[in-house]
C-alpha cells in the first residue's frame, strides 16, 4: 500500500460558472478541500476549446481569457484567505480527449492566442517548450459524446492513471498506457461537485473517495509540483469520505 506523503493536493477539478459542467463554486471548492485537511488544489477548469460556459465564447480572445481565470483569482483570494494553496491549471481538450496543462499562467494564455488555431499535437509541443507539464487526463474515459479514444503518448508527460470519478477498467488501461509509454503517472479526482462529490461517486456505483497527489514537503509553486513529479518524489493518495459524512 502506498503511504501518502504529509502534504496533500488535488490534481484536477472544476468549478462554476468557469467550467460549464461543474456545480459547486471556487470558494465552496475551496472550503472543501480545506475542511478535508488538504494542503493545496490546482483549479483545472475547462479551456476555450472544451466545456467553458457558453457566455466566454462571445467575449474577444483578452476578455475570454480574463473570464477564464475569475475562478481561479476567487479560489486564490479565498485560499489565502483561509490558509490552503491555489495552483492554476488548464485542461485542454480535443474531441473528448483531454489534456491537465501545469505551468503556465494567465499571461502567457494572453500573449498566446494562436494556439486556438493550432492542431492540438503543434498546440502542445508549444506549450512543452515553454515549460509545461502535460499529462493526458482520462485517457479510456467513455461517454455518448466521445467518438473513439485518442492517444498522444509522444506529446505528454504523463497519464492520469487513476481518476476517481472513473469506474476501475478505465484507469486499469490508463495505467497500462503509462507503463507500455514509459510515461509519469498521476491522480486526481476531477471533481465538479466540491463536498458532494462522495454522493456522486456512490450514485454512479463507484467508492466514495477522491484522488490526488503528495509529497513530503510542501508545494510553494506550480513548479514544484512539476520538479517533485519529474523527480519520482510525489506519491499518489485516496481520500475517502469523511465518517461523519457517511451514509
Amino acid at each position: 500500500m502506498i503511504t501518502a506523503g504529509k502534504y496533500k493536493y488535488e490534481t484536477h477539478c472544476h468549478t462554476a460558472p468557469v467550467s460549464g459542467c461543474a456545480k459547486a463554486s471556487a470558494k465552496d471548492t475551496v472550503r472543501f478541500y480545506k475542511a478535508l485537511g488538504y494542503d493545496g488544489i490546482f483549479l483545472s477548469n475547462h479551456f476555450l476549446d472544451g466545456n467553458i460556459n457558453p457566455e466566454a465564447g462571445k467575449l474577444p480572445y483578452p476578455e475570454q481569457i480574463a473570464y477564464y481565470f475569475r475562478d481561479y483569482e476567487d479560489a486564490l483570494a479565498e485560499g489565502k484567505r483561509i490558509g490552503l494553496k491555489v495552483f492554476p491549471a488548464v485542461e485542454l481538450s480535443f474531441l473528448g480527449t483531454d489534456f491537465l496543462i501545469y505551468g503556465l499562467g494567465r499571461a502567457w494564455y494572453l500573449a498566446h492566442p494562436e494556439i486556438m488555431r493550432l492542431e492540438k499535437t503543434e498546440e502542445l509541443s508549444m506549450m512543452r517548450d515553454a515549460g509545461a507539464l502535460i499529462v493526458q487526463a482520462h485517457p479510456y474515459r467513455e461517454d455518448f459524446y466521445i467518438d473513439h479514444i485518442r492517444l498522444f503518448p509522444r506529446s505528454v508527460h504523463a497519464v492520469e492513471t487513476l481518476n476517481s470519478c472513473q469506474p476501475e477498467p478505465v484507469n486499469e488501461m490508463a495505467a497500462l498506457y503509462a507503463s507500455h509509454y514509459g510515461l509519469l503517472t498521476t491522480w486526481g479526482s476531477d471533481n465538479h461537485w466540491a463536498g458532494e462529490v462522495f454522493d456522486v461517486l456512490r450514485r454512479r456505483g463507484l467508492q466514495p473517495a477522491i484522488a490526488g497527489m503528495s509529497a513530503d514537503e510542501p508545494l510553494e509553486s506550480v513548479e514544484d509540483y512539476i520538479r517533485l513529479i519529474k523527480a519520482g518524489a510525489m506519491r499518489p493518495f485516496l481520500q475517502p469520505e469523511p465518517e461523519q459524512e457517511s451514509k
